[in-house]
């Protein structure tokens, strides 16, 4: 059985909670800590949880190479190899503690031949074994492992994953497998002198089953791993649409609201029920709000550029000391809250990502607040975000490090206009419209952080994302033209972002990042790190 033989052919389709909204985590940038975390899980279910030696490796020409540290990868790898979930409050410290846990982590910046700027390639020892993973981080808190023992695969943490480890007849045990078993798919691999056998189903595999078919293959390993997203993918997977065009064609003799059609849609995807898909978002709508509370009463963390501003911004707002920004004043209340949360450590939710957590989560929660609408409009509107993130998420990437900023913020941007005209009970058409000419109004935004953290220009950069939706829903309420379709425009940006230059895109090579200030205060922040970090043998 050759390992292509039993591959889905069904498209991949993002899930609102998994590409969209989320994840809900702490640090600097999901891309980069959420991402890194989840591969720190998958590998430690590899070792069932049995690690002695680590030696992670960073590719030369990747973004990795200058913002692991910086950015969060070391801290979430180490989480991830520790068992943690993504929220867990000793994340900060989890280098420390996976030190005293006597486990020995080396990094290094080597050549890798890596085709993906953000891949990882571990290798995990322990007294008896060994193995080799190749990860990469795609976007978002998005992960895909690659590579196991010198076997291609695909695992993306969306199904429960049971490896079968055999020293002969691999490939006819799998066949027995996908005979005997109701799972997904059974998948046989040929790596670097081993071959293991590769089940996806919705639960883990019962070993019992394994006993029931010839036991000459020579099972002498079997590794579970354990889901790392909220949804679920599973086998015949189908959804109404995935494209734009594809929901106004399914949308034609419906003509519903652009949240309902992301009801529709989630539905398909995550085989959930309209008021699970509902609560998901609701519990998310909550999280966002304590968030924003908690950044305007203030926060303390020692290592970032900007301290708190949030507060004095409503202090000078109530005064009537500010220009009349209308409900954008409220909107950068809380955009700028939630940026200080997230640069503080603090729980936020990646909407689209961490670096973009402000703008939509900010001008979505802001403005239905200065509206006076209720948190059931909120989530609405949340939805109607969502599946504009759907239609990005198939068509481009969230990640800044392949398509620059406007894969962050811009694409916040086009999210939030779709927000604001749900808020406004606006039409679809108007929504889609709205998101379109966000989008086109950021294409090209680079993404170079100052001082290798997403804090400068990122607080701007969401306000400005919120700033430029709102101006876009109301031309779009307005009857305005975006003449360009959003799949268009979508299509488009992806084909700017590969354009831009690597130093423009997360490496902190290029822009901003270069100025004389950004290296002085990265020298200055450096310094103090150096002072309470605990070093990994690098």
């Amino acid at each position: 059985m050759n390992e292509q033989d039993d591959r889905t052919t069904a498209r991949d389709y993002p899930s609102i909670f998994n590409e969209a909204i989320g994840p809900v985590m702490r640090g600097p940038s999901s891309s980069h800590c959420a991402a890194a975390l989840r591969i720190g899980r998958l590998t430690r279910d590899l070792m069932d949880g049995d690690l002695r030696e680590v030696l992670v490796e960073f590719d030369t020409t990747g973004s990795l190479a200058t913002t692991h540290e910086s950015q969060g990868s070391d801290m979430g790898l180490c989480g991830g190899l520790l068992g943690w979930e993504a929220t867990d409050e000793r994340l900060v410290t989890s280098i420390q503690i996976i030190r005293e846990a006597g486990i020995v982590v080396e990094t290094r910046v080597t050549d890798l031949g890596a085709t993906h700027p953000n891949t990882y390639r571990l290798t995990l020892k322990n007294a008896t074994e060994m193995h080799r993973v190749t990860a990469i981080s795609t976007g978002g808190g998005m992960i895909e492992i690659v590579e196991i023992d010198g076997a291609r695969v695909s695992m993306r943490g969306d199904y429960y994953e049971t490896l079968v480890y055999t020293d002969t007849g691999g490939d006819q045990l799998a066949r027995a497998l996908k005979e005997l078993a109701d799972v997904d798919a059974v998948l046989f691999h040929q790596g670097t002198g081993i071959q293991f056998i590769e089940i996806k189903a919705q639960r883990h595999f019962a070993q019992d089953l394994l006993l029931q078919v010839e036991p000459e293959c020579g099972v002498h390993q079997i590794r579970r791993l354990s889901p790392v997203l909220p949804v679920l993918s599973r086998r015949d997977l189908s959804v109404p649409f995935i494209t734009c065009a594809e929901m106004v064609a399914y949308n034609a003799d419906k003509e519903l609201d652009l949240w309902e059609l992301a009801l529709h849609y989630e539905s398909a995807r995550g085989d959930l029920s309209h008021e699970q898909v509902l609560h998901k978002m609701q519990d998310l709508v909550r999280i966002m709000q304590s968030s924003i509370q908690q950044g305007i009463e203030g926060t303390e963390y020692a290592d970032r550029i900007l301290g708190p501003q949030s507060g004095a911004f409503k202090t000078e707002m109530a005064g009537g000391r500010l220009l009349d920004g209308g409900i954008l004043n409220q909107m950068i209340l809380s955009i700028t809250a939630l940026m200080e949360v997230k640069s503080a450590m603090g729980v936020i939710v990646a909407a689209p990502t961490a670096g973009a957590c402000g703008g939509l989560p900010g001008a979505c929660i802001g403005a239905a607040s200065a509206m006076g609408l209720s948190p059931e409009e909120m989530v609405r509107a949340m939805l109607a975000a969502g599946l504009i993130g759907v239609f990005v998420a198939a068509g481009a990437t969230f990640a800044a490090e392949v398509a620059g900023c406007q894969a962050e913020c811009g694409a916040g941007s086009a999210m939030s206009a779709a927000a604001l005209v749900t808020l406004a009970h606006g039409t679809t058409e108007q929504a889609v419209s709205a998101a379109s000419m966000a989008l086109q109004n950021v294409l090209g935004l680079i993404c170079d952080p100052v001082a290798n953290r997403v804090e400068v220009p990122c607080l701007g950069r969401n306000v400005m994302a919120a700033s430029n939706a709102l101006a876009c829903a109301n031309m779009a309420l307005a009857g305005f033209d975006a003449v360009i379709p959003l799949d268009e425009v979508i299509e488009t940006m992806l084909r700017v972002g590969k354009s831009l230059p690597s130093a423009l895109r997360c490496t902190a090579l290029g822009g901003l990042s270069i100025t004389k200030t950004s290296k002085e205060i990265e020298k200055r922040l450096s310094r103090h790190t150096a002072k309470e970090a605990v070093e990994w043998n690098c």
